[in-house]
């Protein structure tokens, strides 16, 4: 293929060869083998399904190709979308600098463990794009990201390839009043009952929540105070920020990671909360989920049947297989 057909590849012509790569592995495989204002603390549960889990023994299972690649280094946060038995993975490459301009990367796999890079990346680096998350409504896929500045933006695509930016999130003080000027970051978003949800942090001092009908103005609740801040344990003294939300037997669950800043670069574990109504948060007594000394952040949990892969995603891609039969 040469270089510039990677750019008259559309989306259908990519998920033929990767479905069919999928399909040629399992055959290979099969021959050779409503929402309250009260939280009630009582009514939390912290599932082993979603709390227990042992790293896999080759780890890691996806990293930056290095020097001589456009994807010198990866950064936070990568995204992972289980459709049917087909993983998408979306992944920030840069040259390895601060200032180098973050470009986003494309993978797919069949069993969510061996990962096949589009032969088209990066593919979108007309703007900045980091620490992004997927949402699949209807025939659309959404991202958020930051941009640069650390600035939340949206991007649509209906073949998960090729992307489209939509602009900077408008996001507004409960007044209708913008929101003060500065980075506002790490957007995680969620759809229920026709209102879209908006979780974002800023400089990780707290996690905030607003709402939305159809995704153009953002309108903090919660009195525009946080839903979640640092503390009181150490593992997120200082500072936090959420990765993922996910709603399991009732409650929402969220994955967010967190540090205590005290030494740089600040070592960061990942950790889980929960909550009945999104806005009432009860942090996980045996928090953090992952070791400060191996620097695992920006995990996310993805359904493997009737259980769950923890998958963390900076500066490599680790999986952690559940422990709960």
């Amino acid at each position: 293929m040469k270089p510039d057909d990677c750019y008259k590849m559309n989306g259908p012509t990519v998920k033929f060869y990767t479905y069919l790569q999928c399909s040629l592995r399992l055959v290979i495989t099969v021959l050779f083998c409503g929402i309250s204002s009260t939280l009630v603390a009582e009514e939390i549960r912290f599932p082993e399904e979603l709390t227990r889990f042992q790293p896999y023994a080759s780890n890691p299972i996806f990293e930056a190709q290095g020097p001589g690649h456009w994807d010198v280094k990866i950064r936070e946060r990568g995204w992972i979308l289980k459709e049917g038995d087909f993983y998408h993975l979306w992944f920030t490459g840069y040259d390895g600098t601060r200032e180098g301009i973050k470009k986003l990367g494309y993978a797919w796999s069949c069993d969510g463990i061996h990962w096949t890079r589009s032969p088209c990346n990066p593919i979108y680096q007309q703007h900045w794009v980091e620490d992004m998350m997927v949402i699949k409504h209807g025939e659309t896929y959404h991202m958020f990201a930051e941009g640069k500045d650390d600035i939340a933006q949206h991007l649509t695509s209906t073949d998960a390839v090729n992307w489209t930016r939509v602009g900077a999130l408008d996001v507004r003080m409960s007044d209708g009043k913008p929101i003060a000027a500065g980075p506002y970051g790490t957007p995680v978003v969620w759809y229920e009952k026709g209102t879209w949800y908006l979780f974002y942090e800023r400089r990780d001092a707290g996690i905030w929540l607003a709402t939305s009908p159809d995704m153009k103005v953002w309108t903090n609740i919660n009195n525009d105070q946080p839903v979640m801040l640092p503390g009181p344990e150490s593992y997120d003294q200082k500072m936090i920020a959420m990765n993922q939300l996910i709603k399991y037997q009732g409650t929402y669950y969220m994955i967010f990671h967190g540090t205590d800043a005290a030494q740089k670069p600040s070592l960061w574990t990942t950790n889980i909360a929960a909550s009945k109504n999104m806005i009432d948060w009860v942090k996980y007594s045996g928090n953090p989920l992952t070791r400060p000394e191996v620097n695992q952040s920006s995990g996310l949990l993805i359904p493997d049947a009737n259980r769950f892969r923890f998958y963390t995603m900076h500066n490599q891609v680790d999986l952690n297989l559940p422990v709960v039969p």
